[in-house]
């Protein structure tokens, strides 16, 4: 069971990674097709590709570290001080995402930009203290090599 959640996950970060890079990559074609549905989206075509193109690497970013935390995972060896500073950029991309979310809620709000809003908050917040934990475990982890 863990075997296949391991891979799963695995499989899933390098989907997301690799779909995201499309995804933004195609921006400026998208956002016009798109815009045949949704109109608005075309008013402000300029500021909506610049918006959604940093929001892209933004996520992008996230991804690429998690997927670097998760390759210590695998590696049974988690408790690592790159893991760390991985946390550390999570929760500043998190909060990079929510000013951007708030940015692109002038150009146009939805009810789900404020959920997108609060979630990279919180993301971000929680990125942030777990990093914190990490590092309080790397600590102890070198303490007790040293000891050893």
């Amino acid at each position: 069971m863990k075997d296949k959640l391991t891979l799963t996950t695995k499989l899933l970060l390098d989907f997301m990674f690799y779909a995201g890079i499309g995804v933004t990559a195609t921006l400026p074609f998208s956002i016009r097709k798109i815009g045949e549905i949704l109109p608005y989206m075309v008013e402000h075509y300029e500021e909506t590709v610049v918006i959604y193109f940093a929001l892209g690497i933004g996520a992008l970013v996230l991804v690429r570290e998690l997927r670097r935390i998760f390759k210590t995972v695998l590696e049974e060896d988690c408790f690592v001080r790159e893991n760390v500073v991985s946390l550390q950029k999570m929760g500043n991309w998190s909060f990079f995402i929510a000013v951007m979310s708030v940015v692109r809620s002038i150009v146009y709000m939805t009810v789900a930009m404020g959920v997108v809003i609060v979630v990279f908050v919180i993301a971000g917040l929680f990125s942030k203290v777990l990093a914190c934990v990490f590092e309080e475990a790397v600590r102890y982890k070198e303490e007790t090599d040293l000891t050893i």
